[in-house]
């Protein structure tokens, strides 16, 4: 299922049976380490989050009715290269180190404690009625306007800037409003 949504379809759906997001992330590289597709559990979990957009989340209440709890946005979380070469600017060894254990800690924070998305509760539903909680982000505005025809575009932006306030896609910006629940409609 991983490696056919990265390159055998505009979007891919599946059904699974995690309880929260980082569940299913979990879930996912799992499986994908028992496969033997992969080795390394990092790189497992890279391909998973890559191609996980959205996860709409269904329960099921006690009398037995299935609905949407909540829909979360996968983001993946780039790091840029923020070493420093300052160590060719110091004169004195105990500088030069200094800039070296600067870099040092750097790259090890990178290598074990770095995460590799966040999850963001975009609507949930509570009390009867479901509710915008955060923003879409703009990555995931611009991939989906991409697949919309002008109309179709055009009633997107209403509900982006309606729901969630400006947005920057290109060269529009949109001003913001104030947030409303989906069923103030």
């Amino acid at each position: 299922m991983i490696q056919s949504a990265q390159v055998a379809s505009k979007f891919t759906l599946f059904t699974h049976h995690a309880k929260t997001f980082p569940d299913l992330i979990t879930a996912l590289r799992n499986s994908m380490l028992r496969a033997g597709v992969f080795k390394n559990e990092r790189t497992a979990e890279e391909q998973v989050v890559a191609v996980l957009n959205f996860d709409i989340h269904l329960v099921k209440d006690f009398k037995g009715r299935r609905y949407i709890s909540r829909i979360t946005e996968c983001v993946p979380l780039e790091y840029k290269n923020d070493y420093t070469f300052d160590h060719r600017q110091e004169n004195t060894i105990e500088g030069k180190l200094d800039k070296f254990m600067d870099n040092t800690t750097k790259y090890y924070t990178k290598i074990t404690d770095r995460e590799l998305y966040k999850h963001v509760n975009v609507i949930e539903y509570h009390d009867g009625e479901y509710v915008i909680t955060n923003k879409i982000s703009d990555a995931n505005i611009k991939e989906m306007r991409e697949n919309m025809d002008e109309a179709d575009i055009d009633n997107f932006d209403e509900f982006i800037e309606k729901y969630f306030g400006a947005i920057t896609v290109g060269a529009n910006t949109r001003k913001r409003k104030k947030s409303k629940t989906v069923d103030e409609e």
